[in-house]
């Protein structure tokens, strides 16, 4: 076993000897499925901290020549798979972590340093089957295939490093890609070749360097979607272990919405907080706001208020396609949405091509960066919200409509109203701080149509249900004949408790007071 020659298995044993460990064992069954096919070039892309190393580590003892892993992986999925034993431990792997290398290069050509080391090691192994004055791994790693065919499976982690970390640098990102694809593309050697890392394949021109690899990113997991983060069941199981709410739990981390799986949650946060029994910002808390900072403040038409929006609530429309995948070369506002959504700031419906803030930990990293400057008559709405929701919660429908009032005034500027929906978009961001003790959700069915907002509380709270409905140049008294006429309280069968019904209209010829709100309290069950 070796460093980059056939690593050992220690990394996935410490994983499963982990207080929480869920098995993602199931993702080789698909790695297995693309081993010497077309589909042999896989490259993962997924925010930091969503499991990526542990899925290389993972591969890596399944796959590696250097160890017996058999034991390591009974009792989980893939051990139940009929191509179990035909790859185990069947493989010379070659694993990479590419921000290691970007490190220890220091002054030298990152591909260089690399090819020097990772020779130098295969040499140990293989040394006598290519000249001792070759210095390009392609062209050891051919004459090796050539005498003894066989085949390398290759294990690149953080492989958009120099993307990330080397962004003034064209002409070095371009020899990296250069490198790459030299050493991987149509070369016979290559059985699998599994790269993850936070970006997608770099774009050049129309073709991308690497346009082999299949891309399996935040805008679509495909079918490694299970695999991309913790699914709603998984997420009850660790619940129901660890004594914690699950809705709780969905408020704060769910969200990352992939085509099959609706519902998958940030796995660093679930595991902390079932770790420590408290709901806090656990994967926002290894990074300062100051990565989200700078591409809210990008001038982009339209940025701001889409960011607004989101703040309230709303999805917004997001062109994905035009993204070049780095983080120095944008367009339009769309590639900066594009690049949230990969960063992990933004949560991605592909159905629909919308774009939306996932949960409550991103929300306040959200608020964060807003606070440090250029955000000033946002922050006053939010810091506004905690009496706005007192006074609702008191009935005092005349504050309401008052701190409406000057809510609009504040984001005006940024936000326009001209139907129910933008109205709505900006009641959510005025009702921010409830957040904290209710799950709201717009557009909520209730069987005879859709009431605009609901606030549920949450488990923890104690306090009553709102059913809001929004007028836009109508009345009050329409909003709430509405909520009664179309029977919205009983889609609440499975809340017991007390219910606001809230009533909101919009008039825009009143400039002085353009908001009137009337609030009633019902008992249901």
């Amino acid at each position: 076993m070796g460093i980059y020659l056939n690593p050992d298995n220690k990394g996935f044993r410490q994983a499963i000897r982990s207080e929480i460990y869920v098995d993602k064992t199931g993702m080789i069954k698909y790695t297995n499925k693309c081993l010497n096919t077309e589909q042999k070039y896989i490259c993962v892309s997924r925010p930091r901290r969503f499991g990526k190393s542990m899925a290389l580590k993972m591969l890596a003892a399944y796959y590696s020549r250097g160890c017996d892993s058999a034991e390591l992986f009974q009792g989980y999925a893939i051990k139940r798979d009929k191509t179990f034993l035909e790859h185990l431990n069947q493989y010379d792997v070659i694993f990479l972590n590419m921000q290691q290398f970007l490190i220890r290069a220091k002054n030298q050509e990152v591909t260089e340093y690399l090819e020097r080391v990772v020779i130098a090691e295969i040499r140990k192994a293989y040394g006598e089957l290519f000249p001792e004055e070759e210095t390009i791994l392609a062209a050891v790693l051919e004459q090796i295939y050539a005498e003894t065919g066989k085949e390398f499976v290759f294990l690149i982690d953080e492989w958009d490093c120099v993307m990330r970390e080397r962004q003034e640098s064209e002409e070095l990102q371009k020899q990296y890609l250069d490198f790459l694809r030299n050493l991987l593309k149509d070369q016979s050697y290559v059985a699998l070749a599994y790269m993850t890392g936070i970006l997608p394949v770099k774009k050049y021109g129309v073709h991308s360097a690497l346009n082999m690899f299949s891309e399996y990113s935040m805008t679509d997991q495909y079918a490694l979607g299970e695999y991309t983060g913790f699914t709603e069941r998984e997420v009850k199981e660790l619940c129901a272990r660890f004594n914690m709410d699950f809705v709780e739990t969905g408020s704060w981390y769910d969200g990352y919405m992939l085509t099959e799986f609706r519902h998958v949650y940030n796995p660093k946060s679930v595991v902390e907080a079932m770790r420590r029994h408290k709901f806090s910002n656990y994967w926002t808390s290894t990074e300062t706001y100051d990565a989200l900072k700078p591409y809210m403040e990008m001038n982009f038409d339209g940025l701001r208020s889409d960011i607004v929006r989101m703040l309230g609530g709303e999805c917004i429309k997001v062109n994905t396609l035009s993204f070049q995948n780095d983080m120095r070369n944008f367009r339009t506002k769309d590639d900066v949405l594009t690049l949230l959504i990969h960063l992990g700031y933004l949560a991605y419906d592909s159905e629909n091509e919308e774009a939306f803030i996932p949960n409550k930990e991103i929300i306040r990293e959200f608020e964060n960066a807003m606070s440090v400057g250029g955000w000033q008559e946002v922050m006053r709405v939010l810091k506004a919200s905690e009496r706005l929701l007192e006074d609702t919660l008191n009935g005092d429908g005349q504050r309401v409509a008052e701190a409406l009032d000057k809510a609009y005034t504040e984001v005006a500027s940024i936000l326009t109203y001209n139907d129910e929906n933008s109205l709505s978009c900006a009641i959510g961001l005025a009702y921010y701080s409830a957040r904290k003790d209710y799950r709201l959700i717009r557009e909520f069915p209730t069987g005879r149509g859709f009431a605009d907002v609901v606030f549920l509380p949450l488990p923890h709270t104690d306090k009553p249900a709102l059913v809001v409905e929004l007028k836009y140049d109508k009345t009050v008294e329409t909003a709430m004949k509405q909520i009664k006429d179309r029977h919205y309280t009983q889609a609440l069968e499975r809340y017991c408790g007390e219910i606001l019904l809230v009533g909101i209209n919009y008039n825009k010829e009143n400039a002085n007071k353009p908001h009137t709100c009337a609030i009633e309290k019902v008992n249901w069950r």
